[in-house]
């Protein structure tokens, strides 16, 4: 897969700098290289936070990795529970069809999770001088999580811009450059950017290879049979 010609310029000291979140799955390493390809210097961010799928921890290094950007990880512990993804006494959803998918709020929602690991990349941001953040939220998420949703994303953002001195003083801002398409849509926009789809881990579940029954699995395999497309991931 190619690397954007602008990523050769990562180093270069006159370039914006930007925060990406990345989670190792799909998404987000699409906008990691959309960020590379906008001409950004780009520092990827990712979380720790007890999500059973330990997994995406190596996923985002290896990720970061190829596309040659340095990666900080985050340890967070919430001692309180109240998803599937961190609480094993919870039950993953399975074997879903698509419409219930996005038709609302499923059990591996984590708490107000956008809303913590933005506020932690607008405070990195900041501290380094870059000038956006940038976050992999779509729509086919936006149905079943309330902050993946665009009206969450421009609030958050007026919220940066009055909250942080950087936002005060016009030098930064929030981007979500996935939020209108669909997952089949951002496949093909990774192939184009040369993202490296097959590192990327979308499932919910720990283990070796994808559980193919959860809703993140559920989800990628339609986008990639929609794209037309075989899923680089799957061996």
């Amino acid at each position: 897969m190619r690397i954007p010609a602008r990523h050769i310029s990562q180093g270069r000291s006159k370039m914006k700098k930007a925060v990406v979140l990345l989670s190792g799955g799909l998404d987000s390493a699409v906008t990691l290289f959309h960020a590379i390809d906008g001409g950004y210097k780009v520092l990827a961010l990712t979380f720790d936070y007890g999500q059973r799928n330990s997994a995406e921890l190596k996923r985002s290094s290896l990720i970061a990795r190829k596309a040659r950007v340095p990666i900080e990880v985050v340890k967070l512990k919430f001692p309180w529970k109240g998803s599937s993804l961190t609480d094993r006494a919870l039950t993953i959803p399975v074997n879903r069809t698509v419409k219930n998918i996005i038709s609302g709020v499923p059990s591996t929602y984590v708490p107000a999770r956008n809303s913590i690991f933005l506020s932690v990349a607008v405070s990195y941001a900041e501290s380094i001088g870059a000038e956006a953040v940038f976050i992999g939220a779509h729509s086919d998420d936006a149905g079943g999580y309330p902050d993946c949703r665009a009206g969450f994303l421009k609030a958050f953002a007026k919220a940066m811009k009055l909250g942080t001195r950087a936002g005060v003083e016009g030098k930064i801002d929030l981007k979500f450059p996935l939020i209108s398409k669909n997952k089949s849509g951002i496949i093909k926009k990774g192939i184009s950017l040369g993202a490296p789809l097959e590192l990327t881990r979308s499932c919910y579940k720990s283990g070796n290879a994808p559980c193919g029954e959860c809703d993140s699995c559920i989800l990628r395999a339609k986008g990639f049979r929609e794209a037309g497309i075989k899923d680089p991931a799957l061996k």
